[in-house]
């Protein structure tokens, strides 16, 4: 089955000459349509993952590697194609206010994509849509159209966005740290609204953050970026609770325990310095205390050390080797 969004064999390179920036690297994953699933991909900042939903979004082209929409690439879509791909993949971004026009209520970006789109016939019937998807969120429409985005609490401006996603009737949302610039007490209802997608409107979601505990709260499977490369893949549920990539075992012991008594656990000192010599070595060797000198000559392929579960390390390569575009195979 032809996949609805898929990244093949991605490469991104930022800069010319010595001062490049491999932001991602080879990166492969495919999002079904049909049955809809909550993806997270995790990874420390500069790991990629903006460059990455932005790809997904057709913002930039792949230095190598292609993007597909229904098995086409996003740069040989037809307008028609484009205009469908505006509709079936929406996001949602980071910062819920910079993305307002402070001058505009916030009415303003729930009526421009039923305006731009043609989604109503009549006024009656574009704020009955408006107020439908205000409600799905958990908001009163009462008390949030008519105002400005300094009226409303973080929380609010972001449940808007996803109402502003969700009128538009999509097939993927790509939610690119939706929670992190909103208070600690609000981010439990930001993150049920993006369960309810998933649950009531069979809408796929790529949850992109930096926090490891709220990718396991809400996702199904789970992608481990480091410096642009997968580190671990698999389902949320083995690769957060029973870590097998060094690196996914830093993230999740760096979670804070309900417990005073609990000591968090330090970086262990490296077995290798970062080589300075040719081009294949592992990334994430001059911070890995098991490291090998395989980790020195080569990069390591993702090996499939169970069925749901595809890890980038030497430590596994007595396991079968999965193709970068097999990794959906884990999911």
């Amino acid at each position: 089955m032809t996949a609805l969004l898929e990244a093949r064999h991605v490469t991104k390179i930022y800069g010319k000459g010595k001062t490049t920036n491999v932001a991602l690297d080879d990166f492969s994953m495919a999002i079904a349509g049909d049955p809809p699933t909550i993806t997270a991909v995790v990874g420390e900042s500069g790991s990629g993952k903006t460059t990455l939903a932005r790809l997904l979004l057709g913002l930039i082209s792949p230095t190598s590697g292609s993007v597909l929409y229904n098995g086409k690439d996003l740069r040989e879509l037809t307008g028609a194609e484009s205009h469908n791909l505006l509709s079936a993949v929406q996001v949602i971004f980071q910062d819920p206010f910079e993305v307002y026009n402070p001058f505009y209520r916030v009415d303003h970006v729930l009526t421009t994509p039923i305006d731009y789109m043609g989604l109503a016939n009549s006024r009656t019937e574009k704020w009955h849509l408006i107020e439908q998807a205000l409600q799905t969120v958990g908001l009163r429409p009462e008390e949030t159209l008519g105002r400005y985005p300094h009226q409303l609490s973080g929380g609010q401006r972001q449940r808007v966005m996803i109402a502003r996603a969700l009128i538009l009737k999509p097939r993927i949302i790509l939610a690119d740290e939706p929670v992190s610039m909103i208070d600690a007490s609000l981010r439990a209802t930001v993150l049920g609204s993006l369960q309810r997608l998933r649950e009531e409107f069979g809408i796929s979601i790529v949850y992109i953050t930096h926090d490891l505990t709220t990718a396991y709260q809400i996702s199904d499977n789970i992608i481990v970026l480091y410096r642009g490369s997968v580190a671990e893949a698999g389902s949320v549920d083995r690769v957060v609770r029973q870590p097998q990539h060094p690196y996914t075992r830093l993230l999740v012991g760096s979670i804070p325990l309900p417990n005073p008594d609990q000591l968090w656990a330090a970086e262990a000192a490296p077995t290798f310095p970062k080589p300075n010599r040719g081009q294949k070595f592992c990334k994430f060797v001059d911070r890995c205390p098991t490291a090998q000198w395989d980790c020195l000559d080569e990069t390591p392929p993702l090996y499939q050390t169970d069925p749901r579960r595809a890890v980038a390390c030497f430590l596994y390569k007595k396991s079968p080797v999965l193709a970068t575009e097999e990794m959906d195979q884990v999911f």
